[in-house]
């Protein structure tokens, strides 16, 4: 009978790697897994808006129209037909994308990864936003980069601050979630987005634009990326994603990019994982072709709306006098700052005590966290749901 050995030493593993740790924030989220938890945590869409039926017709049709080709390894790049998907949807919100502009990613954290992988060396310096994604750091902390917080205001990324920083520390790039920004939610405006790509152009820095909320707007308004500036085309790297309007499971999402940059990519994907599902990405051009996207999002939109102004106005008789919150104009996230000496971090077990989860804002800085801090997502709860979970959380700040 074969037994594991007891005493053997595992050999060693990357020492560098091993040193990072995990996300507290998965910890807090693998709380959020048991049903009597009401979770105001993580960025997951609602599962009830999947179209599970037409989803189902979409893969079904694949494999009956083309069962070998779905089932086979295809290209790193991405199929053909997603490509081009992409590339008009792009287009239509005010980037102008070629199909070859485009490399398909098992989800836009695989692209963060591999722009982690391909663009940066160790010690390379990366200014974002201050609070920013925490995934986006662990996929760049990975490279060992360094990070540099940039200023930020209620529209976002300060142009001043932005430009003093890279004459002060020379960075390889600039991350930013410019629209409905995770954890804040805050949306830079129009006009700051051409003066950030002002800077943008006269410096020799690369721009990660992360832009996985866009879709998710509650008023009859878009924003033009970042990237659309045409003297930012061969120094932009824009990531997409159909994970918060189609859903998370199929795992699409895409680089945008000049083409060096994306060949380096793909070598670099082949490295690690090949390729991105063919039959998934078959199943997500079908279903596109089959369904209207725009008419397909206005009653999420406005769902997702109602559980917004839900939350937001149910947060009065939850959180101490002298909170602040904003009040995004899109996307998943409500941001909340106590008073002093309230601290986030350290009321979350109560709250999960209690029933409740919601994430200390703490995580997401890369410089001078403010414990007062906190990320509520909206999204993931019917409107009952969300009173039943403030009721929850009112007995932890009142």
């Amino acid at each position: 009978m074969v037994t594991r050995a007891q005493h053997n030493p595992m050999p060693p593993l990357n020492a560098y790697v091993s040193s990072l740790g995990g996300s507290p924030i998965r910890s807090l989220l693998s709380l959020a897994q048991d049903p009597d938890i009401i979770s105001f945590g993580g960025g997951a869409p609602a599962s009830e808006s999947f179209d599970v039926e037409g989803i189902g017709k979409s893969y079904q049709r694949v494999l009956e129209e083309h069962g070998p080709r779905a089932l086979q390894y295809s290209s790193t790049e991405g199929e053909p037909e997603l490509r081009r998907a992409v590339a008009e949807r792009m287009t239509y919100n005010g980037l102008y994308t070629e199909a070859d502009d485009v490399l398909i990613t098992s989800g836009s954290q695989q692209g963060l990864g591999l722009i982690g992988q391909v663009v940066l060396d160790p010690d390379s310096i990366v200014l974002t936003e201050n609070p920013t994604f925490v995934s986006a750091l662990q996929a760049f902390a990975l490279s060992r980069a360094q990070f540099r917080p940039v200023d930020t205001d209620s529209g976002g990324l300060v142009p001043e601050a932005l430009e003093a920083a890279i004459l002060q520390y020379a960075p390889r790039a600039v991350y930013l979630i410019p629209t409905f920004q995770n954890p804040t939610g805050v949306t830079m405006p129009e006009s700051r987005r051409r003066e950030v790509a002002d800077v943008l152009a006269r410096y020799n820095v690369w721009l990660i634009e992360d832009d996985p909320y866009s879709e998710l707007r509650y008023d009859e308004w878009t924003m033009t990326p970042i990237s659309a500036d045409p003297r930012l085309t061969h120094k932009s790297l824009y990531l997409g994603t159909l994970s918060k309007v189609m859903a998370p499971g199929l795992r699409i999402g895409w680089v945008r990019g000049p083409q060096e940059a994306l060949d380096t990519l793909a070598t670099t994907k082949q490295g690690t994982s090949l390729q991105t599902s063919t039959i998934d990405q078959l199943a997500a051009v079908d279903w596109l072709e089959h369904n209207d996207l725009d008419a397909k999002l206005v009653p999420i939109r406005a769902e997702y709306r109602r559980r917004r102004d839900a939350m937001v106005e149910g947060l009065d008789a939850v959180l101490p006098e002298g909170y602040t919150l904003n009040t995004p104009m899109g996307g998943m996230f409500l941001w909340a700052t106590l008073p002093e000496p309230f601290d986030a971090s350290e009321s979350v077990m109560d709250a999960v005590r209690a029933g409740v989860v919601y994430i200390p804002g703490m995580q997401f800085y890369v410089a001078d966290p403010k414990p007062s801090t906190l990320r509520l997502s909206f999204v993931s709860n019917p409107v009952d749901v969300i009173a039943q979970g403030l009721e929850r959380l009112r007995t932890v700040f009142q």
